[in-house]
C-alpha cells in the first residue's frame, strides 16, 4: 500500500502516526520478548522442570500475538503480502463499508422521531432570540446575507432580468387600458383640490419667466403691425402686452378663485370625466401611450430600471453604514429580542423549526445518507485505508498487547490443568 507523504498529512494525522508507531514497536517487542523467553525455557526445562510452565506461558503468549497480529492486519492489508481470502478488508470493502455507514445512519439517526424528539428538547427559538439579540450578532448575520444578496444579484443575467422586467411591465403597465384609471385618478385630485399646488408652481414659474425676460417681448406683437405706424406706439404696444402680462399672472397668482384658475380646474374635471367615459378621447391615450412605449423604448426602460435598481443594491449591501444594512441589522436585533422574550413567538418558531426538520429528513434522509456512501466510494482505497489506521491503529495495536498477555496467561493455564490432571 502507497502511503501518504507525511508532508500532505495534517499535523493531527502526524501525530497519529507516531503514536502508532510506537504502538507497533511495544506490540513487536511483547512478541519478541515471548519468543525469546520460550527459547530459553524450551531449552532448559530439562534440566530445570519448573521452566516448563514458563515455556507453556511464552508459548501461549506467541500463539496469542501471532493470531492478533493477523487479525489487525487483514484489516488493512494482506499479511506478509500473501493474498489470504478475507485480508485487506477496508481497501476491498471500502464501496460495501461506506453503503453500510450510509444504511446505519439513514436508518438510526435520520429518523423523523429522533429529530422531532431532539429539536423538543432544544429550545432552538430561545437560543437563536438570545443569539440574535446582540448587535454584534446581528450585524454579522446582515454582513453575511448581504454578502449572499450581494453574489446572487451578480450571478443573475442582465438579459434575463430585463426580459421579466419587460413581460411584467408589458403585462401590468402597458398592456391594461390607461383612461379610466387614470381619469379617476384625475377626478380624485380635482375634487380635493390637490392640484392647486400644481398650478400655484406653474404661476409662479411663469412669472419668474416674465420678469426674467422681459426682453422677449420687443417685437411680439408690434413686427404684425402696418409699416406705417410709427416705432414709439410698436414699443408702446410691446410693452403693454407685457404689462398686462405680467397683470394677469400677478392676479391669478393672488386670486385663488381668478377665472383662469376655475378655468383649469374646469378643463381637468371634463378631462377626468373623459377619460373615463370618451371613447375617443380614451383611443388618443391609447394611441400615444402605444407611440410612448413601443417596443425599443420598453425594453430600454426595463434595462434602465434593472441598471439603477441593480446599481442601488450593490452599493447598499456593500457599506456596512447603508440604511439598508443599518435598517437589516436593526429588525435582526429586534426579532432576536422577540425570541427571547416572547412565548408564545417562541412556541410556534419551535413547531415550526421541528416540523420543517422533519419533512426534511422524512422526505430526503436518503439522499443525505447517500453523501456519506458516494463520498466513501470516491476515496482512493490505500489513502482510505491509511486513514483508517492512523485513526483507529493505535487502538488495535493494545489489541496485539493484550492478546499476548492473554495468550500467555491462557496458555499457562491450560498447561497447569493439562499437568494436573495427566501429570
Amino acid at each position: 500500500m502507497t502511503r501518504t507523504p507525511t508532508a500532505l498529512l495534517s499535523p493531527a494525522d502526524q501525530d497519529r502516526r507516531r503514536g502508532l508507531r510506537v504502538m507497533k514497536g511495544v506490540a513487536l517487542g511483547a512478541l519478541l520478548f515471548m519468543a525469546v523467553l520460550f527459547v530459553i525455557a524450551f531449552a532448559f526445562q530439562q534440566q530445570v522442570p519448573p521452566l516448563a510452565y514458563v515455556r507453556a506461558f511464552a508459548e501461549g503468549g506467541m500463539v496469542g500475538a501471532l493470531a492478533d497480529w493477523f487479525a489487525v492486519t487483514a484489516l488493512f492489508r494482506h499479511p506478509l503480502g500473501i493474498p489470504i481470502p478475507h485480508t485487506a478488508i477496508i481497501p476491498s470493502r471500502k464501496d460495501e463499508i461506506g453503503q453500510n455507514l450510509g444504511e446505519f445512519v439513514e436508518t438510526e439517526f435520520l429518523r423523523g422521531d429522533v429529530v422531532r424528539t431532539k429539536l423538543e428538547e432544544t429550545a432552538v427559538a430561545t437560543r437563536l432570540g438570545e443569539w440574535l439579540s446582540v448587535p454584534a450578532h446581528a450585524e454579522r448575520v446582515g454582513q453575511e446575507a448581504s454578502l449572499m444578496a450581494a453574489g446572487v444579484l451578480r450571478a443573475l443575467s442582465d438579459d434575463d432580468v430585463n426580459d421579466v422586467i419587460e413581460d411584467l411591465a408589458r403585462e401590468h403597465l402597458i398592456a391594461p387600458p390607461w383612461g379610466p384609471p387614470l381619469g379617476g385618478w384625475l377626478g380624485r385630485i380635482v375634487e380635493s383640490g390637490a392640484h392647486h399646488g400644481a398650478v400655484d408652481l406653474a404661476v409662479d414659474s411663469i412669472g419668474a419667466w416674465l420678469a426674467a425676460n422681459q426682453g422677449s417681448f420687443s417685437g411680439l406683437v408690434s413686427r404684425r403691425l402696418p409699416a406705417w405706424v410709427p416705432s414709439i406706439a410698436q414699443r408702446l404696444v410691446d410693452d403693454t402686452v407685457y404689462n398686462e402680462a405680467v397683470k394677469f399672472v400677478a392676479a391669478v397668482r393672488a386670486d385663488p378663485q381668478h377665472p383662469a384658475r376655475i378655468a383649469v380646474d374646469g378643463y381637468l374635471d371634463r378631462l377626468a370625466e373623459n377619460l373615463q367615459s370618451d371613447p375617443a378621447t380614451m383611443a388618443r391615450l391609447e394611441e400615444t401611450k402605444a407611440t410612448l412605449f413601443d417596443s425599443p423604448r420598453v425594453r430600454e426602460l426595463a434595462a434602465e430600471a434593472w441598471n439603477t435598481a441593480k446599481a442601488g443594491l450593490l452599493a447598499s449591501l456593500a457599506d456596512p453604514d447603508s440604511g439598508l444594512r443599518r435598517r437589516a441589522a436593526q429588525a435582526l436585533s429586534e426579532i432576536g429580542e422577540r425570541l427571547s422574550t416572547d412565548a408564545a413567538l417562541q412556541s410556534r418558531v419551535d413547531g415550526w423549526v421541528t416540523e420543517a426538520a422533519v419533512f426534511l429528513v422524512d422526505r430526503y434522509r436518503h439522499d443525505i445518507a447517500s453523501i456519506i456512501t458516494d463520498t466513501v466510494a470516491r476515496w482512493d482505497p490505500a489513502e482510505t485505508t491509511e486513514k483508517i489506521e492512523l485513526m483507529v491503529g493505535r487502538d488495535l495495536q493494545y489489541i496485539r498487547l493484550n492478546g499476548t498477555v492473554v495468550g500467555a496467561l491462557a496458555g499457562l493455564l491450560i498447561f497447569t490443568i493439562a499437568h494436573a490432571l495427566l501429570g
